[in-house]
């Protein structure tokens, strides 16, 4: 049986990642806090951001905005978007 967390961006409980995203205490209350569906949707987000934004990841303060995004986006709380930027539309 998989593990589930109850994930604080889905507001319920939801399969679990198998392992940490990044080591130490961050990584260890990721784990424990945020289901793999929600960390998938915030590494597509962060892709975009970067991608749009062109951001410099060995600039210390696009990692200080990462890091601030990504708190934001798994708290349910209001988190950038590219300017412009509108999601393709669901082939059904």
């Amino acid at each position: 049986m998989s593990r589930t967390v109850f994930c604080r961006k889905h507001k319920q409980e939801l399969p679990g990642m198998a392992q940490p995203p990044f080591p130490g205490p961050k990584g260890q209350h990721i784990y424990e806090n945020v289901s793999q569906q929600a960390w998938q949707e915030w590494l597509a987000h962060q892709t975009m951001l970067i991608n749009e934004k062109q951001l410099n990841l060995m600039d210390t303060s696009t990692r200080v905005y990462l890091g601030e995004q990504m708190n934001n986006f798994l708290s349910g709380e209001d988190y950038d978007a590219a300017e412009g930027y509108i999601p393709p539309e669901n082939n059904k």
